[in-house]
């Protein structure tokens, strides 16, 4: 079955982007080529379990299990050596990227309390964007109840051809992500 994100992609995202960027080619359009999910978990090197129930929850939330990433050198002021667990990330690409989209717009960033909208200001130079969160409870899939630790995770979609970030910004703007210098962002 495909996603109802992909559909919407490719029926009516494609189309507006060729006529409002002046775009000859559907190829030639910005697309999402993958989504990394992120948690960086400091308190790891003193209880390895912390890491290990983000590591739980970070799979309920993506659908896919994640990578713990390790320290590339030590860094003597925070106490870590060369090679400690630090956090753990996911990648998600094609259908199970476009799920987890869905469910972040449609069901989680409504849960957030005085939710204005994301940052319409966080994109890099490539066109990429970053999303911050500060708590994985807005997400469904974790029960609050069993939630030892709040965590905070970063979330960041990467783009292919575009060529600025207005490309970028529209393209997630007809995805439905609700930026707050929009008018769908003012809630």
């Amino acid at each position: 079955m495909t996603p109802r994100l992909l559909e919407r992609y490719r029926n009516e995202i494609v189309p507006k982007m060729m006529q409002t960027f002046n775009l000859k080619n559907r190829y030639a359009v910005p697309r999402l080529e993958k989504i990394v999910v992120n948690m960086g978990i400091g308190e790891a090197l003193a209880d390895i379990k912390i890491l290990e129930k983000s590591m739980e929850e970070l799979a309920l939330i993506t659908g896919q299990k994640p990578i713990m990433l390790r320290a590339k050198k030590a860094i003597a002021n925070f106490k870590i050596k060369k090679g400690n667990p630090i956090g753990c990330k996911v990648t998600l690409r094609r259908a199970v990227m476009y799920e987890f989209m869905d469910r972040l717009i449609n069901v989680a960033l409504p849960r957030i309390r005085d939710f204005r909208g994301v940052p319409g200001n966080s994109f890099d130079q490539k066109g990429n964007y970053t999303l911050g969160i500060s708590e994985q409870t807005i997400f469904p899939e974790v029960e609050y109840d069993k939630v030892t630790r709040i965590q905070g995770m970063d979330i960041t979609f990467v783009i292919k051809n575009a060529k600025s970030t207005e490309e970028a910004k529209e393209l997630l703007r007809l995805f439905g992500m609700p930026f707050s210098d929009t008018k769908e962002g003012q809630r």
